[in-house]
Protein backbone atom coordinates (compact mmCIF):
# COMPACT_ATOMS: atom_id res chain seq x y z
CA UNK A 1 0.00 0.00 0.00
CA UNK A 2 1.37 3.55 -0.65
CA UNK A 3 1.77 5.94 2.26
CA UNK A 4 1.23 9.73 2.04
CA UNK A 5 4.65 11.37 1.56
CA UNK A 6 3.24 15.11 2.09
CA UNK A 7 6.09 16.84 4.00
CA UNK A 8 4.03 18.17 6.68
CA UNK A 9 4.47 22.27 7.41
CA UNK A 10 7.77 21.69 9.64
CA UNK A 11 9.50 19.62 7.10
CA UNK A 12 12.23 22.45 6.26
CA UNK A 13 13.14 22.19 9.62
CA UNK A 14 13.82 18.78 10.92
CA UNK A 15 16.06 20.06 14.12
CA UNK A 16 12.85 21.21 15.49
CA UNK A 17 11.29 19.30 18.68
CA UNK A 18 8.07 17.64 18.44
CA UNK A 19 6.65 20.21 20.51
CA UNK A 20 8.02 23.52 18.66
CA UNK A 21 6.04 21.73 15.73
CA UNK A 22 2.92 20.92 17.31
CA UNK A 23 3.09 24.48 18.56
CA UNK A 24 3.80 25.97 15.29
CA UNK A 25 1.07 24.08 13.58
CA UNK A 26 -1.57 25.43 16.26
CA UNK A 27 -0.28 29.12 15.84
CA UNK A 28 -0.56 29.07 12.29
CA UNK A 29 -4.75 27.70 12.21
CA UNK A 30 -6.82 30.44 10.86
CA UNK A 31 -10.27 30.16 11.75
CA UNK A 32 -11.26 33.12 9.38
CA UNK A 33 -10.43 30.85 6.29
CA UNK A 34 -12.73 28.31 7.93
CA UNK A 35 -16.25 29.09 5.95
CA UNK A 36 -19.18 27.44 7.81
CA UNK A 37 -22.71 28.28 8.17
CA UNK A 38 -24.04 31.12 9.53
CA UNK A 39 -25.54 29.65 12.89
CA UNK A 40 -22.61 27.48 13.45
CA UNK A 41 -19.82 29.54 15.70
CA UNK A 42 -15.91 27.93 15.57
CA UNK A 43 -14.27 27.54 18.64
CA UNK A 44 -10.73 28.61 18.24
CA UNK A 45 -8.86 29.31 21.68
CA UNK A 46 -5.30 29.13 20.39
CA UNK A 47 -5.02 32.73 19.62
CA UNK A 48 -5.53 33.62 23.41
CA UNK A 49 -2.17 34.38 25.19
CA UNK A 50 -3.43 32.65 28.69
CA UNK A 51 -3.73 29.69 25.66
CA UNK A 52 -0.65 30.14 24.53
CA UNK A 53 1.04 29.97 27.25
CA UNK A 54 -0.62 26.45 28.92
CA UNK A 55 -0.12 24.83 25.51
CA UNK A 56 3.81 26.30 25.75
CA UNK A 57 4.25 24.18 29.01
CA UNK A 58 2.73 21.44 28.22
CA UNK A 59 3.95 20.37 24.53
CA UNK A 60 7.62 21.47 26.25
CA UNK A 61 7.01 19.65 29.20
CA UNK A 62 5.95 16.08 27.25
CA UNK A 63 7.03 16.76 23.57
CA UNK A 64 10.48 18.27 24.11
CA UNK A 65 12.04 15.32 21.86
CA UNK A 66 12.68 14.36 18.28
CA UNK A 67 10.71 11.08 18.32
CA UNK A 68 7.84 10.09 16.33
CA UNK A 69 4.37 9.14 18.27
CA UNK A 70 1.30 6.98 17.04
CA UNK A 71 -1.38 9.43 16.78
CA UNK A 72 -4.49 9.18 17.94
CA UNK A 73 -7.60 11.42 16.36
CA UNK A 74 -10.92 12.20 18.16
CA UNK A 75 -13.39 14.49 16.92
CA UNK A 76 -13.15 17.98 17.05
CA UNK A 77 -12.55 19.91 20.59
CA UNK A 78 -15.31 21.01 22.52
CA UNK A 79 -15.72 23.86 25.17
CA UNK A 80 -15.22 22.13 28.28
CA UNK A 81 -12.36 20.17 27.53
CA UNK A 82 -9.69 21.37 24.81
CA UNK A 83 -11.75 24.11 24.10
CA UNK A 84 -10.71 25.41 27.41
CA UNK A 85 -7.45 24.63 27.69
CA UNK A 86 -6.13 24.08 23.63
CA UNK A 87 -5.08 20.70 24.35
CA UNK A 88 -6.76 17.57 23.46
CA UNK A 89 -9.22 15.70 26.04
CA UNK A 90 -7.61 18.09 28.71
CA UNK A 91 -9.78 19.55 30.78
CA UNK A 92 -8.31 22.41 33.42
CA UNK A 93 -8.89 19.84 36.61
CA UNK A 94 -6.51 17.42 34.69
CA UNK A 95 -4.32 19.90 33.13
CA UNK A 96 -3.20 20.61 36.62
CA UNK A 97 -4.18 17.53 38.94
CA UNK A 98 -2.51 15.10 36.49
CA UNK A 99 -0.04 17.55 33.96
CA UNK A 100 1.35 19.34 37.26
CA UNK A 101 0.70 22.58 34.86
CA UNK A 102 -1.35 25.34 37.37
CA UNK A 103 -3.88 27.49 35.75
CA UNK A 104 -6.48 29.90 36.84
CA UNK A 105 -9.57 28.41 34.29
CA UNK A 106 -12.67 27.41 35.30
CA UNK A 107 -12.11 23.88 37.01
CA UNK A 108 -14.95 22.29 35.48
CA UNK A 109 -14.47 18.96 34.75
CA UNK A 110 -15.36 17.27 31.02
CA UNK A 111 -16.45 13.87 30.64
CA UNK A 112 -14.08 12.46 28.16
CA UNK A 113 -11.32 14.04 29.65
CA UNK A 114 -11.86 12.58 32.75
CA UNK A 115 -11.98 9.08 30.98
CA UNK A 116 -8.72 9.25 29.22
CA UNK A 117 -6.77 10.58 32.04
CA UNK A 118 -7.76 7.70 34.11
CA UNK A 119 -6.83 5.06 31.25
CA UNK A 120 -3.43 6.88 30.76
CA UNK A 121 -2.96 6.50 34.74
CA UNK A 122 -3.88 2.56 34.17
CA UNK A 123 -1.11 2.80 30.99
CA UNK A 124 1.75 4.09 33.00
CA UNK A 125 0.65 7.61 33.62
CA UNK A 126 1.28 10.88 31.38
CA UNK A 127 5.34 10.90 31.05
CA UNK A 128 5.49 7.64 29.58
CA UNK A 129 1.70 8.04 27.71
CA UNK A 130 2.87 11.38 26.38
CA UNK A 131 6.27 10.10 24.94
CA UNK A 132 4.68 7.04 22.72
CA UNK A 133 1.37 9.26 21.61
CA UNK A 134 -0.20 12.32 20.32
CA UNK A 135 -3.56 13.24 21.71
CA UNK A 136 -5.42 15.23 18.69
CA UNK A 137 -8.69 15.52 16.37
CA UNK A 138 -9.51 15.57 12.63
CA UNK A 139 -10.88 19.07 13.31
CA UNK A 140 -8.13 20.87 15.55
CA UNK A 141 -10.93 23.72 15.52
CA UNK A 142 -14.44 22.93 17.28
CA UNK A 143 -18.08 24.29 16.56
CA UNK A 144 -20.74 25.33 18.78
CA UNK A 145 -24.33 25.81 17.60
CA UNK A 146 -27.04 27.31 19.83
CA UNK A 147 -24.37 27.26 23.13
CA UNK A 148 -23.76 23.63 22.43
CA UNK A 149 -21.05 21.73 21.13
CA UNK A 150 -21.17 20.50 17.97
CA UNK A 151 -18.91 17.63 15.79
CA UNK A 152 -18.27 18.67 12.51
CA UNK A 153 -20.09 15.62 10.77
CA UNK A 154 -23.64 16.51 12.65
CA UNK A 155 -24.33 19.13 9.92
CA UNK A 156 -23.84 18.15 5.85
CA UNK A 157 -23.08 21.74 5.04
CA UNK A 158 -20.36 21.59 7.62
CA UNK A 159 -18.77 18.52 7.29
CA UNK A 160 -18.58 19.27 3.74
CA UNK A 161 -16.64 22.73 4.58
CA UNK A 162 -13.85 21.24 6.83
CA UNK A 163 -13.29 18.82 5.05
CA UNK A 164 -10.36 20.52 3.15
CA UNK A 165 -9.27 21.75 6.26
CA UNK A 166 -9.11 18.38 7.98
CA UNK A 167 -6.90 17.02 4.80
CA UNK A 168 -4.49 19.71 5.24
CA UNK A 169 -4.05 19.46 9.23
CA UNK A 170 -3.39 15.84 9.03
CA UNK A 171 -0.67 16.51 6.33
CA UNK A 172 0.89 19.14 8.54
CA UNK A 173 0.56 17.13 11.95
CA UNK A 174 2.30 13.67 10.29
CA UNK A 175 5.10 16.08 9.53
CA UNK A 176 5.82 16.25 13.00
CA UNK A 177 7.02 12.95 12.71
CA UNK A 178 4.13 9.56 13.18
CA UNK A 179 3.61 6.08 13.14
CA UNK A 180 2.59 5.29 9.74
CA UNK A 181 1.51 2.01 10.21
CA UNK A 182 -1.59 2.61 12.51
CA UNK A 183 -3.33 5.40 13.64
CA UNK A 184 -6.21 5.27 15.88
CA UNK A 185 -9.52 6.74 16.04
CA UNK A 186 -11.40 7.55 19.25
CA UNK A 187 -15.70 7.35 17.56
CA UNK A 188 -16.81 4.07 15.87
CA UNK A 189 -19.20 5.31 13.98
CA UNK A 190 -19.41 8.44 11.84
CA UNK A 191 -15.72 9.78 12.70
CA UNK A 192 -14.69 6.58 12.11
CA UNK A 193 -16.36 6.31 8.49
CA UNK A 194 -15.06 9.56 7.38
CA UNK A 195 -11.76 9.51 8.51
CA UNK A 196 -11.62 6.07 6.80
CA UNK A 197 -12.92 7.39 3.69
CA UNK A 198 -9.98 10.04 3.73
CA UNK A 199 -7.65 7.39 4.49
CA UNK A 200 -8.80 5.70 1.40
CA UNK A 201 -7.69 8.59 -0.56
CA UNK A 202 -4.92 10.02 0.68
CA UNK A 203 -3.19 6.88 2.34
CA UNK A 204 -2.05 8.46 5.80
CA UNK A 205 -1.99 5.58 7.70
CA UNK A 206 -1.77 1.56 6.23
CA UNK A 207 -4.35 0.89 9.06
CA UNK A 208 -6.35 2.75 11.30
CA UNK A 209 -8.26 1.28 14.17
CA UNK A 210 -11.21 2.55 15.99
CA UNK A 211 -12.73 2.71 19.65
CA UNK A 212 -15.54 3.90 21.32
CA UNK A 213 -15.35 7.58 21.89
CA UNK A 214 -14.86 8.88 25.45
CA UNK A 215 -18.16 10.93 25.38
CA UNK A 216 -20.05 7.82 24.63
CA UNK A 217 -18.65 5.40 27.27
CA UNK A 218 -18.80 7.82 29.96
CA UNK A 219 -22.55 9.03 28.94
CA UNK A 220 -24.07 6.01 27.79
CA UNK A 221 -21.65 3.15 29.24
CA UNK A 222 -20.41 3.84 32.52
CA UNK A 223 -21.13 0.51 33.82
CA UNK A 224 -18.57 -0.94 31.36
CA UNK A 225 -16.08 1.67 32.07
CA UNK A 226 -13.52 -1.06 33.03
CA UNK A 227 -14.31 -2.66 29.67
CA UNK A 228 -13.35 -0.01 28.05
CA UNK A 229 -10.34 0.94 29.61
CA UNK A 230 -9.35 -2.42 28.96
CA UNK A 231 -10.07 -2.56 25.64
CA UNK A 232 -8.01 1.17 24.95
CA UNK A 233 -4.84 -0.58 26.90
CA UNK A 234 -4.78 -3.61 25.00
CA UNK A 235 -4.99 -1.51 21.26
CA UNK A 236 -2.47 0.98 22.91
CA UNK A 237 0.17 -1.65 24.00
CA UNK A 238 -0.22 -3.66 20.83
CA UNK A 239 0.71 -0.53 18.62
Amino acid sequence: MKICNHPGLNANHPEMTFAQKILNFYRALDASKLHVPEDITILDPFPENHIRKITDQFFKKFYNDNNPRTFIFGINPGRFGAGVTGITFTDPVRLEQKCGISNNLDKRQELSSVFIYEMIERYGGVEKFYSQFYLTALSPLGFMKDGRNMNYYDDPELKNAVKPFIINSILDQIGFGYNRKVAICLGEGENFKFFTRLNSEHQFFETIIPLAHPRFIMQYRLRKKEEYIQKYLEVLKKV
